[in-house]
């Protein structure tokens, strides 16, 4: 393992990655531990059953990842993570009924006039 501080991770984040492709890295900040880099590109943690799910869902959870990039990473359709979201009590429809309404509206509207045929020009 190991160790760096935060400094060295701001001037040099590509050599911290790297790093972590060995073995896991400690971030330390004024000599405590703060983070822990690991690498993911390891099929040997993310092979694992459900890791990839979990960790798409979690960050779906904290809209670090939008639902396309969380199904995606999960190895899932949009339609299939929205369900495993929804059934863990995860909104897959985000904001106010009013703002729905209105999102739905516009996508509407805008159905409806791109559906007219384009002139030639």
């Amino acid at each position: 393992m190991k160790a760096v501080n935060i400094r060295q991770l701001k001037n040099n984040p590509s050599e911290a990655l790297r790093e972590a492709r060995k073995h896991p890295v400690v971030v330390l900040n004024r000599d405590q531990p703060e983070a822990l880099l690991v690498h993911l590109d390891d099929e040997a943690l993310l092979g694992e059953p459900g890791v990839r799910r979990a960790l798409a869902t979690a960050l779906y959870r904290d809209e670090s990842l939008s639902l396309g990039q969380a199904a995606r990473l999960a190895g899932l359709s949009a339609a299939e993570f929205m369900q495993h979201a929804s059934r863990l009590g995860i909104p897959v429809v985000r904001g106010t009924a009013a703002g729905v309404r209105e999102d739905a509206q516009a996508i509407a509207a805008w159905r409806k006039g791109s559906s007219r045929p384009t002139q030639a020009r």
